[in-house]
């Protein structure tokens, strides 16, 4: 079945985040210990705080330079990060762009897209399950004006860092995700609106296990 166009596109619309947390009752060694893919997820919603401190620890920033949470080559921050928000309290169903600066969320479009995008990715159910699914994109041009070819790589690398953020992140908040690469990207930037100049790199669904 053919994926349609973005669909319910909306005017911007800035949603300030709640604010992370930065320290916890769970070690970082028990997370890493602990830390399992989860593919199936229950029907209980996500609060808005956890959406938060997931984006935070996946591209937030963390001093007065503007550094985040992740490294990048150059300072350059080739990636996008949206979440596509399905049953989350506080949150409206829809696709969101995390703005790191502000730690806010702008409304891209207004309407339950899991179906669409979990058949971009090979029919993976996980998705389809997820109470949210976090997607970072690359835009190549940001770091390849100054590393070339080479740049790519640096964009691959940097996209790593900053999903085992988020993996890490999930399990100290007691929640389960996953990686999927597998997808058709054609169909997967459709389905997420990304520009001409973005290229999907990864989608990570997120739940209560």
């Amino acid at each position: 079945m053919a994926i349609t166009a973005r669909k319910a596109q909306v005017p911007s619309k800035e949603i300030k985040m709640p604010e992370p947390r930065f320290d916890s009752a769970i070690s970082v060694e028990k997370v890493l210990r602990t830390r399992r893919s989860v593919r199936e997820f229950s029907k209980d919603p996500l609060e808005l705080s956890q959406i938060a401190q997931l984006a935070w620890a996946t591209q937030g920033i963390t001093g007065a330079e503007a550094h985040r949470t992740a490294p990048s080559a150059g300072a350059l921050y080739a990636l996008e990060l949206y979440i596509v928000a399905a049953n989350v309290n506080g949150l409206p169903a829809g696709i969101y762009r995390y703005d790191p600066p502000t730690h806010e969320v702008s409304a891209v479009i207004e309407s339950d897209t899991r179906r669409q995008l979990c058949r971009a990715a090979l029919e993976q159910a996980s998705i389809s399950q997820a109470a949210a699914i976090f997607a970072l994109s690359a835009v190549y041009e940001r770091i390849s004006t100054k590393y070339g070819e080479r740049g790519i790589r640096y964009a691959h690398m940097e996209a790593g860092h900053a999903a085992q953020n988020l993996l890490l992140q999930a399990v100290a908040l007691g929640l389960g995700a996953v990686l999927v690469g597998a997808f058709d990207d054609a169909k997967v930037k459709r389905v997420l609106g990304l520009s001409k100049n973005e290229a999907p790199l990864y989608l990570i669904p997120v739940g209560k296990p």
